[in-house]
């Protein structure tokens, strides 16, 4: 009765991990979603782009649904300890493990496919640039986006400031002022020149090299406590058999 006991009581640790994990990929999910000054709103403004580069904007409501299933998870488990039945144990130790295994899936892909989406994001250049060259100074929404973009990340059209070069804002030979580190007087080819602020899809990249060991480790995290559930779970659903 005490190790059950104990058991019950990792059940509860183990499944509260997975639900607030899955609270927090609900939340991404939702930011992801409903963030209208994000790159990924961005490209979409861009003509002629590849279909596969539009699936981009399904990965929140993907968050979103992995978040909810999580959430579930780790109620189900916690049902199934207190109760002590074996049914929701049984359910909540297969859903966990299709979880597990579609996680451990959907790595495997990201890193086997690594060099595709890079070419993805590398054939966004020429279309990112020219509607920048076409619309930055004339399509107030737009060029709305790219500013809040380049003062949020710091940076310099997608590549760098000649990307603006024979656009509608540059026919006076200015460029955006983020692509100047001077704050005052405007930003001339010189001084973007010798500023040289990088492009926004570097410091994006930058941004998630950075932050790549955190990810890693709320990703080792994740899956550590998705185990240690399900080796619990089978344990206990044992047990209640016995009686």
């Amino acid at each position: 009765m005490c190790c059950t006991g104990f058991l019950k009581v990792m059940m509860f640790i183990f499944n509260g991990g997975i639900f607030l994990a899955g609270l927090v990929i609900l939340g991404v999910g939702i930011w992801v979603t409903v963030d209208s000054d994000s790159l990924l709103n961005l490209v979409e403004k861009v003509v002629d782009l590849p279909d596969e580069v539009f699936k981009l904007n399904y990965v929140g409501y993907m968050l979103i649904g992995v978040g909810a299933v999580l959430l579930i998870i780790g109620f189900l488990g916690c049902c199934g300890a207190v109760k002590e039945s074996r049914c929701m144990l049984l359910t909540f130790f297969s859903l966990v493990l299709i979880i597990f295994i579609v996680e451990v899936a959907g790595g495997i892909v990201l890193f086997v496919f690594t060099d595709e989406v890079d070419q993805i994001f590398n054939n966004l250049e020429n279309d990112v640039i020219t509607d920048i060259q076409a619309n930055y100074g004339k399509d107030p929404g737009m060029t709305e986006l790219w500013n809040i973009t380049m003062e949020q990340f710091h940076c310099c059209g997608y590549k760098n400031y000649t990307d603006f070069y024979g656009s509608p804002f540059n026919i006076g030979g200015e460029y955006p002022p983020p692509c100047c580190h001077s704050s005052t007087g405007p930003c001339t080819s010189d001084l973007a020149r010798i500023s040289n602020v990088k492009g926004c899809f570097v410091k994006l990249v930058e941004l998630l090299e950075e932050n790549s060991i955190i990810i890693a480790g709320v990703a080792i995290g994740i899956a550590s406590l998705e185990i240690a559930a399900m080796v619990v779970s089978m344990v206990l659903y044992c047990n209640a058999g016995k009686k």
